[in-house]
């Protein structure tokens, strides 16, 4: 349970897992009213950010923006950032397909055209892509992400003792089970996955898999991917989500705040221990993290930040 349970974390929160490139003040407003239900709120402060002369948006700035939008029933404003997206090099099509956020907008004519807009681009943009890597690798993506999609509603619609949530964890574990071996042999034989031969998304796979594993295999790659990190080929958050990780592992207490658990006795999510609290936010935000107090809020945990 513990373990079906924490590894919710690294599918973000139904956003895209994307570096920023908005303004934190504006971008941290969109994922608060984000995580608060209030979808309109977070698409209208994504827009204003992009009307900023000096913003430069990137391609996952556009992609959140378009879940929101799809979350407040305004589906040509999320198609309108969809294309965004993918002009500004949105490549990730799996995250695209089964990313929840997005559900209301498959029922639209403009759906298919969007995939096979999406299709062609990064066909274009990866001519010399190692194909049978990639493809790989984005069904080992899929493979992890699709069932921890439900843990969060399983849990909370049948409980944690439930046969309906046994079922779904065993579902987890053996899927890590086979995307493991898999992952470890292409790192060892490529290094860490790169955008040259396996796309953007090659990276994220590799990141969620091996976060995925046990304390000995993230301290056999946490030096590789502290150097993807470095490079700019791994999301700095997502470094972070593997350090506090392997933290909590050996019951240290983490640094960035993004692990959390459910608390026996209540049932409630509460962090685990997180080092010089009163410091965290200036910690996340150099790993292009939110407040914690905003990352919080995505979960149903009400946290007040830990004073000096």
């Amino acid at each position: 349970m513990r373990n079906a349970l924490l590894l919710l974390l690294s599918l973000g929160w139904g956003l895209a897992a994307q570096a920023q490139a908005t303004p934190p003040p504006l971008r941290n407003q969109a994922l608060a009213a984000y995580h608060d239900k209030q979808y309109r709120e977070s698409g209208e402060r994504y827009e204003e950010s992009f009307r900023q002369p000096a913003v430069q948006p990137t391609a996952g700035d556009f992609y959140n923006a378009a879940c929101s939008w799809a979350l407040a029933g305004e589906p040509a404003r999320a198609f309108q950032n969809l294309d965004r997206a993918i002009q500004a090099g949105w490549d990730d099509t799996t995250h695209l397909q089964t990313d929840s956020d997005l559900n209301s907008l498959h029922a639209y004519k403009r759906w298919p055209p969007t995939l096979r807009k999406l299709t062609a681009a990064v066909a274009r943009a990866e001519a010399n892509i190692n194909q049978p890597l990639k493809r790989e690798l984005a069904e080992i993506l899929k493979s992890d992400q699709v069932p921890r999609r439900s843990v969060v509603a399983t849990y909370k619609k049948f409980g944690p003792k439930s046969l309906q949530m046994d079922s779904l964890n065993q579902v987890i574990i053996q899927a890590d089970a086979r995307n493991l071996p898999r992952v470890t042999a292409i790192i060892d034989h490529y290094g860490w996955p790169t955008k040259s031969p396996t796309g953007s998304s090659g990276s994220y796979a590799a990141f969620l898999v091996i976060q995925h594993s046990n304390l000995a295999t993230m301290h056999k790659y946490l030096p590789l991917m502290r150097q993807a990190a470095a490079k700019g080929e791994l999301l700095k958050q997502n470094l972070a989500l593997t350090e506090d990780r392997v933290l909590t592992y050996q019951n240290k207490p983490q640094l960035y705040g993004s692990q959390y658990r459910y608390n026996a006795t209540t049932g409630k999510p509460e962090f685990f221990p997180i080092a010089d609290e009163a410091h965290v936010d200036e910690r996340r935000a150099s790993m292009d993290l939110e407040p914690l107090t905003d990352y919080a809020r995505g979960f149903g945990l009400n946290y007040q930040p830990a004073k000096e």
